[in-house]
């Protein structure tokens, strides 16, 4: 008897591990859709996301495409150091956190105060209507977005004339360095701040609204209402949406900038992604380029998995 209770869990994990394809080739017999549906996406991602990746090894070769990525020569982390001791590596990461921590201390509270206003209003005509104009420019192509800054801040465009009533010069605004960042982000924040709130819009209709009566019969106003039941009920959310925001610090989309971008504003506007396009696309240094690109996902898979621990040490949510 002491035998077969000492041997007993050995047995049933063993059992359990066995049985555990077991399981799963009858859970496709019961649900053969299900996976039939799930294998165009399992499928997608393994050929387009997962299997591509073993291009990165160019990154330590000195890839010709003549000779392929096996054929080349072998050269260590020499592209890495190349861009490290290079001249522009500061300037990149400078504009590339400029930039990204510009949007995230202004774009990111506002989306959240955006949805803290209209969940005040008692209009639902009214929150409707202005939900749905400020969610039209995330479907306008950022093509289209780029060329309306372009055309708005020449010298004759709306926003310089509109400056030059405050004193400033009638001057094209996108080829002076030290305005790009913040026509930049003003434009993303315009064009992102509907969609933006949605998540937000969600979370808040998730609050149970027994904390709001339970609030109002205690005496709280409006005011306290949203600091104590509103803003505590959507906290998760906003937690996880800064964890994975803070996570991209050093990714900025290169589309946008490279619209918009000339050499006269590289000093402030050439951020790491336009120059990874430049140097590979345009200059044919494919290993270089993808040295830099593999060294800033790795930065930004260290701020992820920082900020993550942080945040589930202090706050206790995280994304995993």
């Amino acid at each position: 008897m002491s035998q077969v209770k000492t041997n007993g869990p050995a047995i049933r994990k063993g059992y359990k591990e066995k049985n555990y394809f077991l399981r799963l080739f009858d859970n496709i017999k019961a649900h053969p859709w299900l996976y039939i549906m799930f294998f165009p996406v399992f499928a997608y991602y393994v050929l387009f996301h997962y299997w591509p990746m073993y291009g990165i090894i160019i990154a330590f070769k000195d890839f010709k495409p003549m000779m392929g990525i096996f054929g080349s020569q072998w050269v260590g982390l020499d592209k890495f150091k190349e861009f490290i001791y290079g001249p522009y590596l500061w300037r990149l990461v400078r504009n590339t956190l400029g930039i990204n921590l510009g949007m995230l201390i202004f774009g990111f509270p506002l989306p959240i105060l955006f949805a803290l206003v209209l969940n005040e209003c008692r209009s639902i005509k009214f929150r409707k209507v202005v939900q749905t104009v400020t969610y039209m420019p995330h479907f306008v192509s950022s093509v289209v977005v780029c060329a309306l800054m372009i055309i708005f801040t020449r010298s004759t465009g709306i926003i310089t004339n509109i400056l030059a009533y405050f004193g400033m010069p009638k001057t094209n605004l996108l080829s002076i360095p030290r305005y790009f960042k913040t026509l930049y982000i003003c434009m993303n924040i315009w064009q992102e701040l509907g969609w933006d709130s949605i998540i937000f819009f969600a979370a808040l209709t998730s609050i149970d609204a027994s904390l709001y009566e339970a609030a109002t019969v205690d005496g709280a106003g409006r005011w306290q209402q949203m600091w104590h039941v509103t803003l505590p009920g959507i906290a998760p959310t906003i937690i996880i949406l800064l964890i994975l925001r803070i996570g991209n610090l050093m990714s900025l989309g290169w589309d946008r900038i490279h619209l918009l971008y000339s050499e006269m504003v590289y000093e402030t506007a050439d951020v790491i992604s336009t120059y990874v396009y430049r140097m590979g696309m345009t200059r044919m240094q494919y290993s270089y380029a993808t040295a830099v690109g593999l060294l800033n996902s790795a930065i930004n898979i260290i701020l992820l998995l920082s900020t993550n621990a942080l945040s589930r040490k202090v706050t206790e949510s995280s994304l995993w």
